[in-house]
């Protein structure tokens, strides 16, 4: 019984934390905009949350319908992807930090574009305020529906 009352909060609970551990790797790159040599990076935040909710649930819930935006990561090397994965615990573990393919070249070999790297940001930030909003609307209409309004 507690399953189907909390299956709805889980799924925006994980794109949650991990849209907030996007947020820091965005601030990051932003952060470093005039770092010379600086690679920004990023992960692909639909393939991660249908890993995580996939290994949560063995499920094709709401993941299945994410959009893909896997073509703004790229690497040149296969090694930058063994030991790039994000610190922390919890939902972090899965999200495998890929380096960002330049747009255009620069002479001190930063690849953050600033105007790529805040639109990023504000579309996360958006996406973030949205499942709060799911989470807590979730909650008022569990809570209405138990106090029988």
């Amino acid at each position: 019984m507690l399953d189907k009352l909390t299956s709805g909060i889980e799924f925006h609970a994980k794109a949650l934390t991990l849209r907030a551990e996007r947020q820091q790797v965005l601030s990051s790159n932003i952060a470093n905009a005039d770092t010379p040599g600086f690679k920004a990076r990023d992960f692909d935040f639909s393939t991660t949350l249908a890993q995580q909710v996939g290994s949560a649930n063995e499920s094709s819930g709401p993941a299945a319908s994410s959009r893909n935006r896997g073509a703004l990561v790229l690497t040149t090397d296969p090694r930058h992807l063994s030991g790039a994965t994000q610190g922390r615990a919890g939902a972090a573990d899965l999200t495998t930090l890929k380096f960002r393919s330049a747009d255009q070249a620069s002479l001190d070999g930063n690849t953050v574009n600033l105007d790529i790297e805040r639109a990023n940001f504000a579309e996360n930030s958006m996406r973030y305020e949205a499942a709060l909003r799911f989470i807590n609307g979730n909650v008022r209409r569990t809570l209405s529906a138990i106090r029988g309004e």
